[in-house]
């Protein structure tokens, strides 16, 4: 009698360790489906969130051409191109000769730069606004130049050399109205660049959220209004001889595409510095955004630049610290690229 109570017990046992075994994987069941749950709601959350923003962009653009008065394009009205990366070469009605530098070294022309686009994603186009008297000698001169190379985008932008803040503001609000980017870089057109390596390096951030790449510093705020620097709002920034904060050269700079579409969603409440890229480290200021130092985008021109290649270092841009660009570069752009070029054909192999 005793034996079979204890064999009904050991029954017993062996099946209740049986139901909670199986109720364990049924409760990890339901947790996997819960996390995927869970995994896919973040998933629609963050699609809906880019929509939004991508909607957002694409009013901001629209509002700011009806409220200038100018006419909304096919371009600007059309659903929106997808790319890498659209690089603008701030450029002015005065810089022809650079421009035609700029074309003959290191842009493509022609069917090469409608390819690079199609295959490569890469985008690039010169960028300039309009003068202050309506369809002026300076703006037909650029209406004739567009017409026999394609690589202007038209801002709505009185161009003025005190006026970079609001133009770069522009550039990027209206790239991001037309081009779907990873990327969006602003180059000045007396900067050399390396293409391919551009395309490289931007490609190893490209996991990264608000991403705000160049070479970064923090220069002295200058009070005195006889220096060509002078910050008006100098007294913002503290104590005399206080510096700016962290911030990328105004040469050359990416931001990535929600950073773009940040500013061009609040672009109308953007403050304006004196200094364009002063201006851009402070709208990120308060933001999550990974400020990323990379020191090739700011080389020096021969021997610098060429030593940096020779050693296996391809620079990404060149150009002399104490011209804000190539000294001379009309003259000295085309030496630049001989001797620091990375090869016509580098950009149609970079891995992206």
């Amino acid at each position: 009698m005793s034996q079979r109570r204890r064999q009904d017990q050991e029954l017993q046992l062996v099946s209740e360790d049986c139901n909670t075994k199986r109720k364990r994987g049924e409760d990890k069941d339901i947790m996997g489906e819960v996390t995927k749950t869970h995994e896919a709601i973040q998933s629609l959350d963050k699609s809906i969130s880019t929509l939004q923003m991508e909607l957002a962009a694409k009013r901001s653009t629209l509002e700011l051409l009806r409220s200038s008065g100018s006419p909304v394009t096919s371009e600007t009205s059309q659903p929106r191109k997808k790319a890498f990366v659209v690089i603008g070469v701030n450029t002015a009605f005065s810089s022809r000769k650079r421009r035609d530098s700029v074309r003959e070294t290191w842009m493509p022309q022609g069917e090469k730069l409608q390819q690079l686009e199609e295959q490569k994603g890469i985008v690039i186009r010169f960028t300039i606004g309009h003068s202050a008297t309506s369809n002026s000698i300076l703006d037909k001169a650029i209406d004739s130049e567009d017409a026999q190379h394609h690589d202007f985008l038209r801002l709505d932008h009185v161009e003025g050399y005190h006026e970079l803040s609001a133009k770069t503001k522009i550039f990027f609000s209206t790239a991001v109205g037309i081009w779907d980017a990873d990327f969006y870089v602003k180059v000045d057109d007396d900067v050399h660049v390396n293409l391919g390596m551009l395309a490289t390096t931007l490609a190893r951030h490209k996991s990264k959220p608000r991403t705000y790449i160049g070479c970064m510093k923090s220069g002295p705020v200058l009070a005195d209004k006889n220096v060509k620097y002078h910050e008006p709002e100098y007294w913002k920034f503290g104590e005399e001889g206080n510096k700016y904060f962290r911030h990328a050269t105004g040469q050359i700079y990416a931001i990535s595409k929600d950073l773009a579409t940040y500013i061009s969603i609040n672009q109308p409440i953007l403050h304006k510095y004196a200094n364009e890229d002063v201006s851009l480290g402070s709208w990120f200021i308060g933001l999550e955004v990974h400020h990323i130092d990379e020191r090739n985008m700011c080389c020096g021109t021969p021997p610098d630049c060429e030593w940096k290649g020779q050693a296996g270092n391809v620079c990404v841009a060149s150009f002399d610290w104490s011209c804000s660009g190539i000294c001379k570069s009309v003259e000295r752009i085309k030496d630049v690229h001989a001797r620091c070029g990375e090869g016509d054909s580098a950009v149609w192999s970079a891995l992206i």
